[in-house]
C-alpha cells in the first residue's frame, strides 16, 4: 500500500471561486495534498512551473485552462490534466459547486489512488 498522498492541483481562471473552493473542501482529506491556482495574469495565485512539477494530477475547470497550461508550459513534462467542465457560474463555497466537485472528484481521486497503488506492487 502506498501511503503517500496524491498531489492534486485545482486550476480555474482567477483562483477565487472554483479552484479555491475545491482546495478548501479537500484540504483536510487524508487521501490528498492540494493546491489551487489560476491561469490569468491577475489571478489570486497563478499556475507556476513548480506547481506542475509538484502535482500528480491537475483538475482544470475548463478546457481553455488545460490549453493555456499546455501552451504556456510546452516542453515541460506535465502531469495528467483532467478537465471538469465546470462553468464560472458559482461563488466561492457555493453549496451546488461543492456538491458538483465532490460528485466528480471523489470517485476520480479513489480511482487514481487505486491505480497508483496497483502499479507500486
Amino acid at each position: 500500500m502506498h501511503n503517500q498522498r496524491l498531489k492534486v492541483l485545482f486550476v480555474c481562471a482567477m483562483n477565487k471561486q472554483r479552484s479555491a473552493t475545491a482546495e478548501r473542501i479537500y484540504r483536510n482529506d487524508p487521501r490528498v495534498e492540494v493546491r489551487s491556482a489560476g491561469v490569468r495574469a491577475d489571478a489570486n495565485r497563478r499556475v507556476s512551473e513548480a506547481d506542475l512539477r509538484w502535482a500528480d494530477i491537475v483538475f482544470a475547470m475548463e478546457r481553455s485552462h488545460k490549453r493555456w497550461i499546455t501552451e504556456r508550459f510546452e516542453g515541460l513534462e506535465l502531469p495528467l490534466i483532467d478537465v471538469l467542465e465546470i462553468p464560472d457560474d458559482f461563488e466561492f463555497m457555493d453549496p451546488d459547486l461543492q456538491e458538483m466537485l465532490r460528485m466528480m472528484l471523489d470517485p476520480e481521486i479513489d480511482r487514481l489512488i487505486q491505480n497508483r497503488d496497483a502499479q507500486s506492487f
